[in-house]
């Protein structure tokens, strides 16, 4: 890291509990100081047990999720789209956390922080082993699409070679800043090379697919974000969480990264999704083939919101390998190897 992007000091240093119960009593919210921090590389979220209830709303044991936005990410109308998809979600009877309405909005002002407040949720990982819990959350995912396939976003960005690889190349290599960059350089002209080598192919498959139909997505369904309550307890099944990378792409990006293992198992995994998702609606096939493009999209992005992050506290904490040779030389053998996972044959269901 360079001097400059060791300088620079993050805002959510001044976020501290007080803080954080005085923003929730702005909007009437008082906490009773039972305050935990959830977690949350992106945003900073706490957990608040609340002093008494909060009018109608559906809170369980009084307990709400705050979430503080990072300064300068999105714009107030981002955010506020990403929650009207989410009411528009919880309006199709979707299980989806979104935002509270207080004081007639879902996007708050608190000491230069924009933050809202949601019900608190529990449950625990998905099993994703077991092909009955795929096909149920495909049969969601499809409603997800259904609803955001009605209208488009209008101020959220897309998904495409430009925003998740273009865009991250300029910011790692510099671009026309007059900086280094993020890469050292012992490995810049090898990750350069890799990344050119890795888009071309990229470009060439998304190209050879056709146009597909984009529409508003989760844009993050990983394991983590969806919680399951097991069956026999109220709400059971799953629950989607965590909207704030919500944006414009093809249906295969809410399905490809609940697949793992090798071949074999990616296919039988991703079939009982696709079963689950085409109780509801159809799933375009030629998307298949956008996997791996969209997983070496995702590869390049990692590395370069790493980079936009590193002067927050908490990131050389928990990322200290950041930036070494040794990250890098492990990013150019991943990209060689997404290379020639993007020219094998796509998955089937």
């Amino acid at each position: 890291m360079t001097e400059k992007h060791k300088a620079e000091v993050h805002a959510y240093e001044t976020l501290t509990p007080d803080v954080v119960l005085d923003a929730l009593a702005s909007v009437g919210l008082l906490g009773d100081g039972r305050l935990m921090a959830l977690s949350s590389y992106e945003n900073r979220v706490y957990q608040v047990h609340l002093e008494s209830p909060v009018g109608d709303a559906d809170l369980a044991g009084d307990v709400v999720v705050a979430k503080f936005y990072r300064p300068d990410r999105w714009t107030d109308e981002q955010i506020a789209e990403e929650h009207a998809f989410a009411a528009e979600l919880m309006a199709a009877e979707i299980p989806v956390v979104g935002a509270l309405v207080l004081e007639g909005r879902t996007v708050h002002h608190f000491k230069g922080f924009s933050f809202s407040v949601s019900p608190s949720r529990g449950g625990r990982r998905p099993e994703l082993d077991n092909l009955e819990v795929l096909e149920w959350i495909g049969r969601f995912l499809a409603r997800i699409h259904t609803v955001g396939s009605a209208k488009p976003f209008v101020h959220r960005p897309a998904l495409n070679l430009q925003t998740f690889g273009l865009a991250p190349r300029d910011i790692l290599l510099g671009g026309s800043s007059g900086t280094h960059g993020y890469i050292p350089l012992d490995m810049e002209s090898r990750w350069r090379k890799a990344f050119e080598e890795a888009m071309l192919v990229a470009q060439t498959v998304f190209e050879s697919v056709g146009d597909v139909k984009n529409l508003r997505l989760h844009g993050d369904c990983h394991p983590g974000n969806i919680l399951w309550t097991p069956e026999g307890l109220p709400l059971a099944g799953p629950h989607f969480v965590d909207l704030d990378d919500a944006r414009t792409g093809p249906a295969v990006q809410d399905l490809w990264m609940l697949v793992s293992g090798d071949r074999a198992q990616c296919t039988r995994q991703l079939g009982a999704l696709v079963d689950g998702y085409e109780e509801f609606r159809e799933f375009d096939r030629r998307e298949l083939a956008l996997i791996e493009p969209l997983r070496t999209l995702r590869l390049v992005h990692y590395s370069a919101w790493l980079a936009q992050r590193w002067h927050d506290p908490i990131f050389p904490i928990n990322f200290p390998w950041f930036g070494s040779s040794d990250y890098w030389k492990g990013q150019v053998d991943m990209l060689e190897e997404q290379t020639e996972a993007m020219q094998d044959p796509p998955l089937v269901c």
